[in-house]
């Protein structure tokens, strides 16, 4: 009988998970899939490693919400598992805060900590949070895990993380932390064997999905990110504006008469390649559409990548390697090419060829900067702390 380690990512209406066998050495993986609608029109799919896909769809109007789905995921691994036994899960969870610096089982105690931190991610936090309450109560003995997408970045320095803001501000936990973090250890985990001199190095890699950042690494440690006190700081997203003069809040408060609920509804939902295209946040999309303004969102994003790769530069005095991952940064082979180009005062030049290929390396070997695509893994990170915390290799 083998042991499996669950990776669960819950989102408002999503259910992401994958399922790893926890006595492999590499922790190959088993099954992923997802439950999506959870709340409306609720959809099962999966996909095993030998690429067999199931599915199932509840219909329209159907209310399954975190819990209907927990249990029907418990269900499905039970009926599809082969004689699996689930061991713990491993939660996905956005914020750790100023305490959290490492992966921690997921205690009662641990878990009230972590709720006091809902303010500073509203709109992720309790999300990610819901699935463990659940879990505890159906499955008491199962190991639980929060694995934290802040815990990377507790390496920056007080003067990376600090806002210029009076301290009886910043003594309430207003400071900089940076997200994406679990993708950040993977790439870092994985460069050494890839690119041993970028992993020695200073490199930036670019974690570019719907939600986008960058991260400058020193030696594979993080020393800074575009990203802050909320991942909605920084770059352009799908639907997230990135950064914006605070000037900007004010007016929409004063002038324009809109509450704090409608300001984080544009800020986090209507802006982005959506705001600026007004078609759609799908980079997908926008770059299979003639229409002009999908070329200026496309515009406006690759511009705000190629200066914030220059200010990342700036705070590590200089730049070895240049890394591009996640769903954008491993797929959209015109994106690479625009951010490449962008990049070629620091001494980027793009191989066509090998970026039409998907890489890895997509520079020139005459290139001064090495360019690299990485496709990240942050289930395997969270499923490699969760084994740790276990305690085995399987048992």
């Amino acid at each position: 009988m083998a042991d499996v380690i669950l990776v669960l990512n819950a989102g408002s209406s999503s259910l992401k998970f994958s399922a790893f066998d926890a006595q492999a050495a590499r922790l190959d993986l088993i099954l992923r899939g997802q439950i999506e609608g959870i709340h409306t029109n609720p959809r099962f799919s999966a996909t095993d490693r030998h690429g067999d896909t199931k599915s199932f769809e509840w219909g329209a109007g159907h209310e399954l919400g975190h819990l209907g789905a927990i249990e029907y995921l418990a269900d499905f691994l039970q009926d599809h598992g082969g004689g699996h036994r689930l061991i713990a899960v491993g939660h996905r969870v956005v914020h750790g805060g100023q305490r959290f610096s490492r992966a921690i089982r997921a205690s009662v105690e641990v878990l009230h900590e972590l709720e006091r931190l809902t303010p500073l991610a509203p709109l992720h936090q309790p999300h990610n949070l819901r699935p463990i309450r659940i879990i505890a109560q159906l499955r008491p003995e199962v190991v639980q895990v929060a694995c934290f997408d802040t815990m990377f970045h507790m390496t920056q320095t007080e003067v990376a993380k600090t806002y210029a803001l009076p301290a009886s501000i910043r003594e309430h936990g207003v400071q900089r932390y940076g997200f994406h973090g679990l993708s950040y250890e993977y790439i870092a985990s994985v460069l050494p064997q890839i690119a041993p001199a970028a992993a020695a190095g200073r490199t930036v890699v670019a974690h570019l999905g719907n939600g986008a950042s960058l991260c400058a690494m020193v030696a594979g440690k993080s020393v800074a990110s575009t990203m802050g006190f909320t991942a909605v700081e920084g770059l352009p997203m799908g639907t997230r504006c990135g950064s914006l003069d605070p000037g900007v809040i004010l007016y929409l408060l004063d002038e324009l008469k809109m509450d704090s609920r409608a300001i984080a509804d544009v800020i986090y939902k209507e802006s982005g390649l959506l705001g600026l295209s007004g078609i759609s946040g799908d980079m997908r999309e926008l770059l299979d559409s003639t229409d002009a303004r999908a070329a200026f969102a496309i515009d406006v994003y690759t511009y705000r990548i190629a200066r914030e790769i220059g200010s990342l530069a700036a705070a590590m005095q200089g730049l070895d390697a240049l890394v591009l991952t996640a769903g954008i940064g491993e797929r959209a082979v015109a994106i690479r090419e625009r951010i490449v180009r962008d990049a070629g005062w620091l001494g980027a030049e793009l191989d066509d060829a090998a970026n039409r290929a998907g890489g890895p390396l997509i520079s020139r070997a005459s290139s001064r900067l090495p360019v690299w695509v990485i496709p990240t893994n942050e289930e395997l990170m969270i499923a490699r702390h969760t084994r740790e915390l276990v305690g085995s290799a399987g048992g």
